[in-house]
Parts: structure tokens; C-alpha cells; sequence
């Protein structure tokens, strides 16, 4: 009996967002590696050709005059990945507000490490790019892919410390936001500014409706759909949309924790206080109302922030992102393709990703930690930062994404999407290996 009491209940578990957040995109990795790699035996099957064409098939949304209608794989482009920017987008706003990134201290080294992983890999790929019909994909090599990147760490165990798994997501939020920033101001076709400012007046009633504390969700989804189509026909990336309307999602519960804790406390002592003479029924119906009254308040001590980025987070991890490598990583790989392995555009992605990545995080966060401006976890040691500065060098979804923006030419498509794959394939591989045999409990 006193074993049973000692033993830890679900009900006594604290969960930490941000733990969650790195258990829900390591595991997405392993999902998004097997969809990539059956993409790639597809596509290099006797179904190749069948397979490559499915996605250039067209659907659209038809009422009356109006028509909305695009390939397969421009829906998951353009739509699906507004949805994964969203919870971006959530998980970026819970992370400056309550999370790692909500101070400067903690946010200090993530900030350095992010960009130095950002400059120094679009340094190199400019290097090799400086002109020709690779000068607009400078900002593929910046990109870090979060699930294949933790999806590794997990891999290694209790090898890896928490506060490594958790300097790595930190490091790649901040690198979500460069990407974002990158492709609503470098990555951005020509603009219809009607549609742009109608965008706009949706996006200050977004906002207005905030400042109001208006709390209901399916309002918010509604006129962010109606965000989504502005951008979309004004020629901004419609996945922005997905950012803009994270931002304004509210972060602020409608009960705070006193009164819930209160409110909980009353109902708790009640269904324990119940008349001895009261009938099986009568404890049985006030238990009831006691739970559901409990049920709601739990949902309004939850903003609508952690209640939508908590719903909307397992879809995303295990269906949109490995739909969206099913439908992109489809490349033929022919010699044709793999003699041009060694083209500027291929060495900029390739070199960006796999050495750039890791000098650039390695290195500035060096540099800011010895001069002061940032702060290394004492648990963590200069190999294991060199370690996750590799898997940083794992492009994959983001990377892929941007290449979509930069090139329009099929051929040069493929080989950036090819360059992405060998360069996250060394990267994976060198970061695995330095953090599991070259690491050791040195923390200066």
C-alpha cells in the first residue's frame, strides 16, 4: 500500500510547454524521415513518373463566379504551411512571453547562435553565387529543421542533457523568425496592393478584437482565413499569414489562477461534504456538475494561445510537415543530377549547410559567451554546442520551403532539393557522432 501511494500519478506530472514542444518534434522527426525516404523511393520507382505528376493535379473551390484553384502540391505549399507557420507563430509568441526567449539572459546565447547560424551560411552561398541562376537562393542554407534536428538528440538518450534539447529549440525558433523575416521582405512576388490593404484592415481588426479581450477562437480562425486569401492574392507569401495571425492570438486566460484555484477548492470540498443521507443518485449528479464546472474552468485558466498551439501541435508534427516532405521530396535522381552536385548552387547549399551552420552557432556563441553579452548552461559543454551547431546544419522542411520561393526552373529545383538532402544527411550524421563519442562533462 505504501508502494501504490509512493508511485507517481499521471495527475502529479507538471508538464513544461517547451519540454512538450521537444518530445512532440523529435518524434514528428522520425515520421518526417519515413515519409521522405518513401517520397524518394517513389519517385525513383517504376511509379516515378505517376507519382511526380499526382501533385500537379488541380483542385479548386468553386461558389458561383468566385474560383480558388491550385495543383495538390500548391495546397499544401501555399495552405497546409500556413497552418505549420501558425503554431511557428504560437510557439514564438509563447516563447518571448513566458518561455526561454522572455528574458535577456536566456535569450542572449539562442539570439547569438541563431545568427551567426543564419549570416555565415548565406556568406557562403553568396560566395559561390555571386551571379548566374543561383543569386536568389542565398537564403536556403539558413534554415534549420527543428524535428529531424531533435528527432536525433532523441536518439542519444540521457546523453544529451535537457538544457542541451532545449538550447537547440531555442536556437531554432530564432531561426524561425529570420526565415519568416527573409521571406516577407527577400522572397515576395509582385504585389496587388488592393488586396494587400484589404489584408491589412483585417490584420488591425485582429488586433483590435485583442485589445478588446475578445477571447473566442473561431472568430479569430475565421478572419484568419479571410487574412490567408488577402495575402495570398496580393502576391506576399499567403504563409505569412499564418505568422501575422499568431501574434494576435490572445495570451491571456479569462480566469486567472487565484480564482480558479478558488473556484476549485469550493467545488473540491463540496463533492467531499456531501449529507451522509443523500441517495446514490444525488452524490452521483452533484459529482457530475462539481467535474463539468471544473472541466470549464480548466479551459478558462488556458489562453487561447497554449489551447490552440496544445490542439494543433500533434497535427502539424505528424501530418502537415510529413505531407509536406511526401510532396516535395519526390526527386528523380539521375547521374544527370548528380554530375551537377558540384555547381555553384549545389556547393552554396551543400557547404552553407554543413560547415556554415556549424561555425556560425559554434562560433558566435563563443564569442558572446566570452564577452560577457551571453551565458552557456552549466551542464553543456563546448563539444556538445559544436554537436548541435551539425544538426543545425539540418535543413530539410524550411530549407525545401525557401527553395520553392527561389527557383522556378524545375531543373535547379531539384538540384537545390538534392543539395538540401546531402547537406542535412552530413550534417545529421557529424552531429550524431560528436555528440555521442567526442563529448565530455567539461562545462568552460
Amino acid at each position: 500500500m505504501i508502494q501504490f501511494l509512493k508511485k507517481k500519478l499521471p495527475l502529479d506530472r507538471i508538464k513544461d510547454p517547451l519540454v512538450e514542444f521537444v518530445k512532440l518534434e523529435a518524434f514528428g522527426g522520425i515520421v518526417l524521415m519515413t515519409f521522405t525516404l518513401l517520397a524518394l523511393g517513389l519517385a525513383n520507382s517504376f511509379l516515378g513518373d505517376i507519382f511526380i505528376a499526382y501533385w500537379e493535379k488541380h483542385v479548386g473551390l468553386h461558389f458561383g463566379d468566385w474560383e480558388l484553384s491550385k495543383t495538390l502540391i500548391h495546397w499544401i505549399n501555399d495552405g497546409l504551411m500556413a497552418i505549420f507557420f501558425f503554431v511557428v507563430g504560437l510557439e514564438i509568441k509563447r516563447e518571448m512571453l513566458t518561455g526561454g526567449l522572455s528574458s535577456l539572459k536566456n535569450a542572449t546565447l539562442p539570439i547569438f547562435a541563431a545568427v551567426g547560424g543564419m549570416l555565415i551560411p548565406a556568406l557562403i552561398y553568396v560566395f559561390f553565387n555571386r551571379e548566374g541562376a543561383g543569386t536568389h537562393g542565398w537564403g536556403i542554407p539558413m534554415a534549420t529543421d527543428i524535428a529531424f534536428a531533435l528527432g536525433i538528440l532523441i536518439l542519444l538518450g540521457n546523453r544529451i542533457p535537457v538544457s542541451l534539447k532545449l538550447l537547440l529549440t531555442s536556437i531554432a525558433i530564432v531561426d524561425d523568425i529570420g526565415a519568416v523575416i527573409v521571406i516577407a521582405l527577400f522572397y515576395t512576388s509582385e504585389i496587388d496592393w488592393m488586396y494587400l490593404i484589404y489584408g491589412g484592415g483585417i490584420y488591425v481588426l485582429l488586433w483590435g478584437l485583442n485589445l478588446l479581450k475578445i477571447r473566442s477562437i473561431p472568430v479569430y480562425l475565421f478572419l484568419g482565413l479571410l487574412l490567408w486569401y488577402a495575402l495570398l492574392k496580393s502576391g506576399v507569401h499567403a504563409t505569412l499569414a499564418g505568422i501575422l495571425l499568431a501574434l494576435t492570438i490572445p495570451a491571456r486566460a479569462n480566469c486567472n489562477v487565484l480564482e480558479f484555484i478558488k473556484s476549485g477548492t469550493s467545488l473540491l470540498t463540496q463533492m467531499s461534504t456531501m449529507p451522509a443521507n443523500s441517495t446514490v443518485a444525488e452524490k452521483d449528479k452533484h459529482i457530475q456538475s462539481s467535474i463539468e464546472t471544473i472541466e470549464d474552468n480548466c479551459k478558462e485558466v488556458i489562453s487561447p494561445l497554449q489551447r490552440l498551439e496544445h490542439a494543433l501541435h500533434p497535427w502539424v508534427a505528424y501530418l502537415i510537415v510529413p505531407l509536406f516532405a511526401f510532396a516535395n521530396a519526390g526527386i528523380f535522381i539521375d547521374h544527370q543530377l548528380l554530375n551537377q552536385v558540384f555547381e555553384p548552387i549545389s556547393l552554396g547549399i551543400i557547404l552553407g549547410l554543413f560547415l556554415g551552420k556549424p561555425l556560425g552557432i559554434f562560433l558566435f556563441s563563443f564569442v558572446g559567451v566570452r564577452l560577457g553579452f551571453a551565458q552557456k548552461p552549466l551542464d553543456v559543454c563546448w563539444s556538445q554546442i559544436l554537436g548541435i551547431g551539425f544538426l543545425g546544419g539540418i535543413g530539410f522542411t524550411m530549407s525545401f520551403f525557401v527553395s520553392q520561393l527561389a527557383f522556378s526552373d524545375a531543373s535547379v529545383l531539384s538540384l537545390a532539393k538534392v543539395a538540401v538532402l546531402i547537406a542535412s544527411l552530413l550534417s545529421g550524421l557529424i552531429g550524431f557522432l560528436i555528440l555521442k563519442y567526442f563529448c565530455n562533462n567539461q562545462t568552460n
